[in-house]
């Protein structure tokens, strides 16, 4: 395979990191990193680490190096603090009491090797109300009100668990912008830091838009309402239901529609043969109706006329009219198959010793269109250990301490130019923001698409523009593209996401920008590629999840189907719901991997390791987020699969009902099963024989759940929560509001997860915190920006007068 570089001239190359890490969280972040180049050393357990039973183990440990200690000795603690002392990052997923018994405290670590920068990554963060509780993934989600928002994925009344690892990505994510960002910074003090990533702000990050439309609605209750995508009888409530339909084909193939520009929708409504509407007086307003049996009337006429074709005939359309594209519903392994993943060779075979050939998602980040290293297959267990401990030295780090400055943001002095729309890849610029770059946001002069969303002045995009300057430029106009041209002169990083071929239309692209600029970092963050048969085609976040396996993967496997419109009815808002719910979704997930992305590059040329052209996709994040289920091999073990209802995984990592609402329970590791036998002790007897060993509890696992529900249905939800908590079980009430108003009440602002803001459209509000934390370096939480607010500010910047600016906005030109 053509790779854009050697292991040994890789954009990490030369940097240890240990991965002291059991969870899936560690082990996407740390084969992000092993993916970049560095030498990445799993401490694992001589019995090994539970990670090695999950079906993605052999993508996520690609290319990565295994040594096993045993860490209850103090031989074995004594060899961890020699690797340590040796290493330039530290990757841990255990709660800071577990981290204290180790000697592992931020503290602890800097003496040890005062260059380090040490990553935790944890449910709750190391400080606060639940700093100390389990930290599962549905115990997050739960508590953040997740499983509320997913309701509509099954029929049954109440929450609906989802097995996708939205949280577990974020909080990976959030630890890699931390890492990169603390070895960034590194580079000019000589002095490591700690840092320190969570679940929580991981998944909360994901969300779009929906905090200020929650905000809204809260502070004006007379005047906006929340509105839902369908209303509790399962009627379409909100407009977008219609440009993003999901309908079943005539031969029982379900396809998520993307046509939410006006013009897309039209032509969709054309193909459907349902042009007439715009002009009939009966649809006035289409597709925001006031009564609800014209809403319903319009989805089930397009229901139907999508139901008269079968698949091949939809495809024909999709292929000879650019203006109407769906994706077709693929599950997670079936997505690898996608003509764009192809095209862009975003699809390996490792060849794995033991398991013989392992399809997986190539590297995240790709340079020059090839990927960015050759993944290598995962190691066996305690391979190198021999190798690993005989090249240590014992003893107190010799490393010096630096004189490092505090407070500082790690980014200060980075200039991003930012050319796209939307949200997948601007948040991800966003974020750099909160870690100290300047971000010049170029936009059309009526504003970011994402303005205007929600159906309040910037309530769509207050989120994605947080922080930014916003300069509104003609940019299709040379005077426009002149101004783009000069800025990108004093540029660090150039983001752009247009559709394939359109920066190079523009006079944007990288050729063109890196002839003006050569130190710049320039990452192209497309939905689907930058050339290829799906690299002109838009994609949203509903239309990325059905393709990429999100969805599919949401539903817990469940590959619904309708015979009559009714059926069909129910499916659609099910497959809606997963693939389109706004708190976790492909577009947050999409523009986390694009925060990656950016900071690899910036890391990358500091130390002198300048890469070329940077692409990633959301196509390409969406199936990464999936790693651990989407590795196809011979006898792979099977993903994790929900119960029909979405209840969970088994009795022992599913939803309850309390007296009074609903609660998660986990206890899913045989090591928790005697402490939850004994916490319901008082209120029922789990000490039966057909309980008593691990298989025998999977064999009569529905019996265990319904032993579990009889008794958890008896006490209220904060009363199992606070018992079975002061225990050590996992257990939460699960949080039945939407998660973006429940995080902007006063338990989280006072636990730190949000922070205050001033914005020029909302004066002060609460928004979510900065999504890492340092132990040296400072972060900033800045407000949204309206249109065109630093146009005149950052054009005076780049040497223009303000008679030039003045003529200039006469003109048109800028706004």
């Amino acid at each position: 395979m053509n790779v854009v570089s050697s292991q040994s001239i890789a954009p990490l190359h030369g940097l240890t990191v240990i991965d002291l890490s059991f969870t899936t969280p560690g082990a996407y972040a740390s084969v992000f990193l092993a993916d970049a180049g560095a030498d990445v050393i799993m401490v694992e357990p001589p019995t090994g680490s539970p990670m090695r039973k999950v079906t993605g183990w052999p993508a996520l440990a690609r290319g990565k190096k295994s040594v096993t200690l045993d860490l209850h000795t103090d031989a074995g603690l004594a060899r961890l603090h020699d690797l340590i002392r040796d290493a330039d990052v530290l990757i841990t997923t255990s709660r800071p009491a577990a981290l204290e018994r180790m000697g592992l405290t931020a503290t602890h670590l800097a003496e040890l090797n005062p260059r380090l920068v040490s990553a935790s990554i944890t449910g709750w963060g190391t400080t606060g109300p639940w700093a100390n509780d389990k930290g599962y993934e549905a115990l997050v989600l739960a508590r953040m009100g997740v499983f509320h928002g997913k309701a509509k994925m099954s029929e049954r009344p109440g929450p609906s668990f989802t097995p996708t690892p939205w949280a577990s990505w974020g909080a990976a994510h959030t630890a890699v912008h931390g890492i990169l960002s603390a070895l960034y910074e590194r580079e000019s003090s000589g002095a490591g830091q700690h840092v320190e990533a969570d679940l929580l702000r991981g998944a909360a990050s994901m969300d779009t838009y929906n905090w200020f439309f929650e905000l809204v609605c809260a502070r004006w209750p007379e005047a906006y309402q929340a509105m839902y995508a369908y209303d509790d009888q399962g009627r379409p409530a909100a407009p977008l239901i219609y440009p993003l339909l999901v309908a079943q084909t005539k031969d029982g193939h379900w396809l998520q529609f993307a046509q939410t520009e006006p013009r897309l929708f039209f032509a969709m409504m054309t193909e459907f043969g349902l042009a007439h509407v715009f002009a009939d007086p009966y649809w006035q307003g289409v597709p925001l109706f006031e009564d609800v049996e014209r809403r319903v009337e319009l989805w089930e006429l397009m229901l139907e006329k999508v139901r008269e074709r079968t698949l091949a005939e939809w495809q024909h359309v999709f292929d000879t009219n650019p203006d109407v594209s769906a994706e077709i519903f693929s599950d997670p392994v079936a997505a690898l198959d996608h003509p764009q993943l192809q095209h862009d060779g975003r699809v390996v075979t490792v060849d794995d010793p033991d398991l013989g050939p392992v399809r997986q998602p190539s590297t995240l980040v790709h340079v020059d269109g090839r990927p960015l290293t050759e993944p290598r297959p995962a190691p066996r267990l305690g391979a190198d250990t021999e190798e690993v401990l005989a090249g240590l030295a014992s003893g107190p780090s010799t490393t010096p301490k630096a004189d490092a400055p505090a407070g500082n943001l790690p980014l200060a002095g980075v200039t991003v130019l930012e050319l796209g729309s939307m949200f997948a890849a601007p948040y991800g610029a966003t974020v750099l923001t909160d870690l100290g770059a300047r971000v010049v946001k170029v936009e059309p002069l009526a504003g970011d698409s994402m303005r205007t969303l929600v159906a309040f002045p910037e309530a769509g995009g207050a989120k994605v523009l947080q922080g930014k300057e916003s300069v509104a430029v003609d940019i299709n106009t040379p005077d426009g593209l002149a101004i783009v041209h000069e800025i990108a002169k004093k540029s660090d990083i150039v983001l752009q996401s247009y559709r394939a071929g359109a920066a190079k239309r523009i006079g944007v692209d990288a050729a063109t920008l890196k002839a003006l600029n050569p130190d710049l970092v320039y990452l192209n963050a497309p939905g689907y590629g930058t050339d290829g048969p799906y690299g002109g085609r838009p994609a949203y976040a509903p239309s990325v999840g059905a393709a990429s396996g999100l969805t599919m993967s949401d539903l817990g496997g469940l590959d619904l189907h309708g015979d009559d419109l009714d059926e069909i009815k129910r499916v659609a808002v099910r497959r809606h719901t997963a693939g389109a719910n706004p708190s976790v979704q492909a577009d947050g997930v999409a523009a986390l991997g694009v925060a990656s992305s950016m900071l690899l590059g910036l890391l990358a040329r500091k130390r002198g390791r300048t890469l070329g052209d940077l692409t990633a996709t959301m196509m390409s994040s969406a199936t990464h987020a999936l790693m651990d289920r989407n590795a196809d091999y011979e006898n792979r073990p099977e993903p994790p699969v929900s119960d029909p209802d979405l209840f969970g995984l088994g009795a022992l990592y599913r939803l309850y009902e309390g007296s009074d609402g609903w609660i998660f329970l986990a206890a899913p590791q045989d090591s928790e099963w005697n402490s939850l036998v004994e916490a319901l002790a008082p209120y029922t007897d789990l000490a039966h024989e057909k309980f008593s060993t691990p298989d025998l509890r999977r064999i009569n696992d529905a019996e265990l759940a319904e032993a579990l529900a009889a008794v958890l249905r008896t006490r209220s939800k904060f009363e199992w929560e606070k018992d079975l908590n002061a225990q050590d079980v996992g257990c939460v009430a699960v949080t039945e509001r939407t998660p973006e108003i429940h995080l902007q009440g006063d338990e989280y602002f006072e636990a730190g997860y949000t922070v205050l803001a001033d914005s020029p459209i909302f004066d002060e509000h609460r928004r979510l915190a900065p999504l890492t934390r340092f132990s040296r370096s400072g972060v900033k939480a800045d407000a949204g920006c309206t249109i065109g607010e630093h146009t005149d500010s950052v054009l005076t910047e780049i040497g223009l007068t303000p008679e030039r600016i003045a003529e200039l906005r006469e003109k048109k030109a800028v706004g």
